[in-house]
């Protein structure tokens, strides 16, 4: 389309949350995701279904804060893995959505051996 319609685009925070669930679980060292409100402690590790729980999406002044509550493989760079996941998630958030990035915090949650 060549042609610019006018009009305005607003995008739903479950729909970022689901873009950033999915960009997250492309990341090297990223076995899953987790709900940010681990119980008793214990993170446990979401199917794929329902990986928009381990997302928080904020609207704020400046563009959407993202919170990703990520459980990380044994073995790997908790400080690469999340330099990784700040990337991908800001790529596919202004790449595909065009939404301004105001922060991505990760929280590693736990660390677990792959299967």
């Amino acid at each position: 389309m060549a042609e610019k319609i006018p009009g305005n685009l607003h995008v739903a925070n479950e729909v970022l949350a689901d873009m950033v669930g999915n960009a997250a679980m492309e990341c090297y060292g990223v076995v899953g995701m987790t709900a940010p409100n681990a119980a008793d402690g214990i993170a446990k590790i979401l199917p794929a279904s329902r990986l928009r729980r381990g997302v928080v999406v904020k609207p704020t002044d400046n563009g959407v804060r993202v919170d990703l509550y990520v459980v990380v493989e044994y073995g790997t760079t908790i400080q690469a893995v999340s330099q990784n996941l700040v990337d991908q998630v800001t790529f596919a958030l202004t790449e595909y959505a065009k939404v301004p990035i105001d922060a991505v915090e990760v929280h590693v949650q736990d660390i677990k051996v792959r299967m």
